[in-house]
C-alpha cells in the first residue's frame, strides 16, 4: 500500500470505527455488524477489518468495499508521466489487487479504452495473449460502462493465458482459473496457474500443446473456477472431459459463504494459506462427488459427524452412520482382507454402514434476512432450486414457518410447485441452525423511489446511487458497496430502459408542438419530482402542481406522456374519491421522488346536492402538510407498547381535472396553476399527439435514469439560482413569498431540463417568462374571495335590501353597529328559501366564510343584540316576539 493511500485509509478507519493503536495493530474498533469493540486490523497493511467475535459475529470487510471511492479513479490519482508510463496500472494492481509488482513486472502495460456510444473513456491494464491479441481490464470507474468490465481482442477459445515466466513443463500440478487476476493471485502463494479467460472455455488446444511438449509425466489439472451455477457446471464437465482425454484432473473451489470471493479476493484477505488451500481442494472434491452417498462419506471423513444434512444435485439429504454396524463390518473386512490397509477397509466399511435419506426433493437456500423496523415484521429470503430444468423460485419464509416442520412444508409447497419437505422436525432444526448463522442482512424500504436515509434510488429492476446505475442481482437485492437494499413494494412496476443514451426520436419536439411553454413547465415539474425529497430536505418545500383546463385540451395525453418518461404506460392518475381512505393513503405512500397524480377530485355535476344526491368534494386542506413532506396518517403498530407508524409523504403532488381547485388560501398558495386550453390545437399538433400516444414507455423511459444520475448537478443549480429567481419574481411585483418560492423552483428546474432532454435555450427562456407571469396572476387571483364566498355575498346583497316589515332597513344584518355585518346563517338560509334563491350548502359556507376578505371576516358565532329582532318586537304582538340575542358571524362592513 503506497504511503498516501495508507495515510488516507488510516485516518478514515480511526474516525469511522474508533480504532485504538496497539503496537503494530489497530484494535478495539467498533464492529459495524454486532456493535462490539472487537474490530481489528494490521496498522501497516489495513486491507481487511475483522471482528474478533468469530463464533457470534465473524464480520469481515475489505477496505475496497468500505471505501470504494479510493479505488475507482486510478488515472486521476496516479497520472502518467514520461518516467512512469504505467503509473495508474501499477497503482491498480498494487493497491486495488494486492499484487507484488516485482513478481509481475513486464507482464502488462497501461493502455486506454474509449466507448464512442457513451462518449466515455478509461485507462486499462492490458495483458498480451501471444499469437491471439490481448485482454484488458477497465480501471477508471468501470461502473460507467454498465456490464462491460473488460475487453478482448482476438479469439481465445481453446487456449489460455499463462504467466510469461511460468514453465508449464516443469509443473507437477497446474491450476486452471477463470480470470487472469485469479491466476496471478495463486502464483503469489507458489501455485502454478493459468487463466482460460472464461469458465466456458475448455483449453483443448493449450492442453494438446502441453501434452506434446511433455508426453510423459503430465501435470495434474485442478479446475479452479469461481463458485456459482456456471462455474460449477463447467468445472464438472471439464474435469470429466480432461479425464477422458487422459489427464489426471480434479477441482478446487473458493468458499461459498455469505460473500462470494474469487482467488484474488482471497489473496487480499490472507486466506490462501496451506490450511485454506486444503479446504478449497475439499470443496472441489465435494463438487465432483457423483452420488449422495459419496458426498456424505466425504463430509463424514472431514468432520466426523455421525449424522448431518447436506445437498446434492439440488436435493436435500440426511446422512447417518450406524457406528455399531461400522465396527462390525470393519472387523470382518480386516479378517477377510488382511492384505488391505486400515484406511481401505475403513472406507469400504463406511460405504456399507451409512444410510442416506432424501428429506426434500428440491434445494431451499437462504439468501438473506429482511426486516421492516417500523412494523417489526421480518422474513428470510430463500431461493428454491430443482434437480429438473425448472426455473428457481424465490420467496420469503417467516420465523414461524421455519421453526415448525408442518408450517415449513406448507410454505415450501405454496412457494414452488411440487416442492415437498419430508424430513422430521429435528432435521429441520439442524438445518435452521446452519441457515440462520451469520446470515446476510439486507435493508428494506416499503416504497419505490428515493430513500433519503440511504441516499439511493431503488426501483423495480434498477437502483441509482450518485451517477452509478446498478441492476438488481441474482438474489433480488441491490448491492451498492456498503449498502445492500431492496424494496418490499410490489404494487408498482416501472418499465425502465437501462440504456441512458436511448430515446424515441423527437418526443420532446412533439410535446412542445402540442403544449408549448406550458408543456415545458409541466415537464420541468415532473423532472423536479424526481428530486422532491432532496429539495424539501434542503429548501423545506416542493410545490403542488395543478394541470387543469377545458375538456379536450390534451391533459390526459400530456400526463400519459409524462408517465411514460418514468416507465409507466397507460396511466394518468387516480381518483381519491373512488377508493377508501386507507387505499388513498397507501397510494400516496407507495412512491418517493415520483409523481402522485390526483384526477377528477371535484365533482361538478349535481355539485349542490339539489337533485337529492350529496355533493362530493375532496377536502384539499387535509393535504396541506404534504407541501413540506409531512405525515400522511398515523396508525398503531401491533405491539404491547405505544409505538405508531407515521408514513411520510415522499412524492410530488400533481392535480389534474377540468375545474380549478377551490380551497383555503394556505392550500391555494402551495399550488402552481397551469391552465390548458385549445388555442394551440392544429392538424400538425393532432398528429404529434397521436404519435405521443403510440409511443412505448420503453422507448423514452431512459429519461428517468438520465435525470436521476444528474442529482448533484440539479441540486447545485437549485442552490445557485433559486434566490436569484425569487428576487426576480419579487421585483416584478409579487409580495407573497410562498408563491415566489414555488415558481422560482420551477424556473430552476426549467434550466435543469437540459441535463435530461433536448430543450433549447429559447424554449427555456419562454417557459421562465411564463412562470413569472403565472406567479403574478396567482397572487392576484388569491386576493379574491373563494367563488362560494362571492356567491354568498351576492345573494346577501340581493336579499338584504328590504326588511320583513318594509322599514327600508337591513333584512339580514343583525348588527346595530354600522361598521359591522352580523349574519345568522340559519336566518340567511330561511330568507333565501323564501325568495327561492339557490345558495351554497350551509356546511360549505361555515367552512369557507372564515376566508372572506371583502367584507373581512372577524368572528364566528358571537352573541349579538339583534337590531332586526328589536325592530320586529317593537311592532309585533306579544305572542310573536323574537329573542333579542342572536348568534351571528361577524364581518367588517364594506366601505361605501
Amino acid at each position: 500500500m503506497n504511503p498516501s493511500l495508507h495515510n488516507t485509509v488510516t485516518t478514515r478507519l480511526l474516525q469511522d470505527y474508533e480504532f485504538k493503536k496497539v503496537n503494530d495493530d489497530l484494535r478495539r474498533g467498533v464492529c459495524p455488524s454486532c456493535g462490539k469493540k472487537e474490530l481489528h486490523t494490521r496498522a501497516a497493511k489495513p486491507w481487511v477489518l475483522r471482528c474478533g467475535r468469530l463464533d457470534k459475529c465473524g464480520w469481515e470487510g475489505h477496505i475496497k468495499e468500505l471505501y470504494p471511492d479510493l479505488f475507482e479513479d486510478w488515472s486521476k490519482n496516479h497520472p502518467v508521466t514520461p518516467q512512469d508510463p504505467n503509473a495508474a496500472a501499477d497503482a491498480y494492481l498494487r493497491d486495488g489487487r494486492g499484487f507484488d509488482l516485482d513478481k509481475i513486472k513486464g507482464w502488462y502495460s497501461q493502455e486506454s479504452y474509449w466507448n464512442p456510444e457513451l462518449n466515455l473513456g478509461s485507462a486499462t491494464v492490458r495483458f498480451a495473449l501471444p499469437g491471439i491479441g490481448y485482454w484488458e481490464r477497465i480501471i477508471d470507474r468501470p461502473h460507467r460502462f454498465g456490464k462491460r468490465k473488460a475487453t478482448f481482442n482476438g479469439k481465445y477459445q481453446g487456449t489460455w493465458w499463462q504467466p510469461p515466466t511460468l514453465v508449464l513443463t516443469d509443473q507437477e500440478e497446474l491450476w486452471i482459473t477463470e480470470g487472469i487476476f485469479d491466476a496471478i493471485a495463486l502464483l503469489h502463494v507458489g501455485i502454478a496457474a493459468v487463466s482460460t479467460l472464461s469458465c466456458s472455455n475448455y483449453p483443448a488446444a493449450a492442453l494438446t500443446a502441453l501434452a506434446e511438449q511433455k508426453p510423459l509425466g503430465r501435470p495434474r489439472l485442478v479446475f479452479a473456477y469461481d463458485t456459482g451455477k456456471a462455474g460449477e457446471e463447467f468445472t464438472r464437465a471439464f474435469v470429466e472431459r480432461a479425464t477422458r482425454e487422459g489427464w489426471e484432473a480434479t477441482a478446487a473451489q473458493p468458499p461459498a459463504g455469505r460473500t462470494k470471493l474469487d482467488w484474488n479476493e482471497l489473496l487480499q484477505r490472507d486466506r490462501l494459506t496451506e490450511k485454506n488451500l486444503d479446504d478449497y481442494r475439499y470443496f472441489g472434491r465435494l463438487l465432483l462427488a457423483k452420488t449422495p452417498s459419496e458426498k456424505g462419506t466425504l463430509i463424514y471423513s472431514r468432520h466426523g459427524w455421525s449424522s448431518f444434512p447436506f445437498d446434492h444435485d439440488f436435493r436435500l439429504y440426511w446422512w447417518k452412520l450406524d457406528v455399531e454396524k461400522l465396527n462390525k463390518i470393519e472387523e470382518a473386512l480386516e479378517e477377510a482382507h488382511p492384505e488391505r490397509s486400515t484406511d481401505e477397509n475403513r472406507e469400504q466399511a463406511l460405504m456399507q454402514s451409512n444410510t442416506v435419506m432424501e428429506i426434500c426433493n428440491c434445494l431451499p437456500q437462504p439468501l438473506y434476512y429482511l426486516k421492516n423496523e417500523v412494523t417489526d415484521e421480518a422474513w428470510y429470503y430463500f431461493r428454491i432450486s430443482f434437480p429438473h430444468d425448472g426455473k428457481p423460485v424465490k420467496n420469503t419464509f417467516s420465523a414461524g414457518q421455519l421453526s415448525a416442520a408442518a408450517e415449513f412444508k406448507k410454505r415450501l409447497l405454496h412457494s414452488a410447485a411440487g416442492a415437498i419437505w419430508t424430513g422430521a422436525a429435528g432435521q429441520l432444526d439442524r438445518l435452521l441452525s446452519r441457515w440462520t448463522y451469520n446470515i446476510k442482512t439486507v435493508e428494506t424500504i416499503d416504497y419505490i423511489g428515493y430513500s433519503l436515509e440511504h441516499k439511493a434510488y431503488v426501483f423495480g429492476e434498477v437502483a441509482v446511487q450518485g451517477d452509478r446505475v446498478v441492476e438488481i442481482n441474482d438474489e433480488d437485492y441491490f448491492d451498492l458497496g456498503k449498502l445492500a437494499i431492496k424494496s418490499l413494494s410490489k404494487s408498482l412496476r416501472l418499465d425502465i430502459n437501462l440504456d441512458t443514451k436511448a430515446s424515441a426520436a423527437g418526443w420532446f419536439d412533439r410535446l412542445y408542438l402540442c403544449f408549448g411553454p406550458r408543456g415545458v413547465i409541466s415537464l420541468a415539474a415532473w423532472f423536479g419530482s424526481l428530486f422532491a425529497e432532496q429539495i424539501r430536505h434542503r429548501f423545506e418545500s416542493f410545490p403542488f402542481v395543478e394541470i387543469v383546463g377545458e375538456p379536450g385540451s390534451g391533459k390526459t395525453t400530456l400526463l400519459e406522456t409524462l408517465w411514460k418518461l418514468v416507465g409507466r404506460a397507460g396511466y394518468e392518475g387516480f381518483d381519491p374519491l373512488k377508493g377508501s381512505q386507507v387505499g388513498f393513503m397507501r397510494t400516496m405512500a407507495q412512491v418517493s421522488n415520483l409523481p402522485v397524480v390526483l384526477i377528477e377530485s371535484d365533482r361538478e355535476e349535481e355539485g349542490d346536492g339539489s337533485k337529492g344526491r350529496p355533493k362530493q368534494a375532496f377536502h384539499w386542506d387535509s393535504l396541506k402538510s404534504l407541501y413540506n413532506g409531512g405525515s400522511l396518517r398515523t396508525t398503531g403498530v401491533k405491539s404491547s407498547g405505544n409505538d405508531t407508524y407515521d408514513p411520510q409523504f415522499r412524492a410530488a403532488l400533481f392535480i389534474s381535472q377540468n375545474a380549478a381547485v377551490q380551497a383555503s388560501l394556505p392550500i391555494m398558495e402551495r399550488i402552481v396553476h397551469l391552465w390548458f386550453d385549445k388555442s394551440r390545437q392544429s392538424e400538425a399538433g393532432r398528429e404529434a399527439a397521436l404519435e405521443l400516444g403510440r409511443m412505448p414507455a420503453k422507448d423514452v423511459s431512459a429519461f428517468l435514469l438520465r435525470a436521476v444520475t444528474k442529482e448533484a448537478a440539479v441540486l447545485g443549480l437549485m442552490e445557485e439560482r433559486l434566490r436569484t429567481y425569487e428576487r426576480q419574481i419579487a421585483a416584478a411585483g409579487s409580495r407573497n413569498q410562498r408563491i415566489q418560492k414555488n415558481h422560482a423552483q420551477l424556473m430552476v428546474l426549467v434550466d435543469a431540463l437540459s441535463l435530461a432532454c433536448p430543450v433549447t435555450a429559447s424554449q427555456q427562456t419562454e417557459a421562465k417568462a411564463l412562470l413569472l407571469e403565472l406567479a403574478l396572476q396567482r397572487e392576484q387571483s388569491l386576493q379574491k374571495d373563494h367563488p362560494i364566498v362571492e356567491a354568498f355575498w351576492e345573494a346577501f346583497e340581493y336579499l338584504d335590501g328590504t326588511d320583513d316589515e318594509g322599514f327600508g332597513t337591513s333584512r339580514l344584518n343583525h348588527s346595530a353597529d354600522e361598521s359591522l355585518i352580523a349574519v345568522n346563517l340559519n336566518h340567511f338560509v330561511a330568507v333565501a328559501a323564501e325568495k327561492r334563491q339557490q345558495i351554497p350548502l350551509l356546511s360549505d359556507l361555515k367552512r369557507l366564510l372564515k376566508s372572506s376578505r371583502e367584507p373581512k371576516f372577524i368572528e364566528a358565532n358571537r352573541a349579538v343584540a339583534s337590531a332586526i329582532n328589536r325592530r320586529h318586537n317593537t311592532h309585533a304582538h306579544a305572542d310573536s316576539q323574537r329573542p333579542l340575542t342572536v348568534r351571528c358571524w361577524i364581518f367588517e362592513a364594506r366601505k361605501r
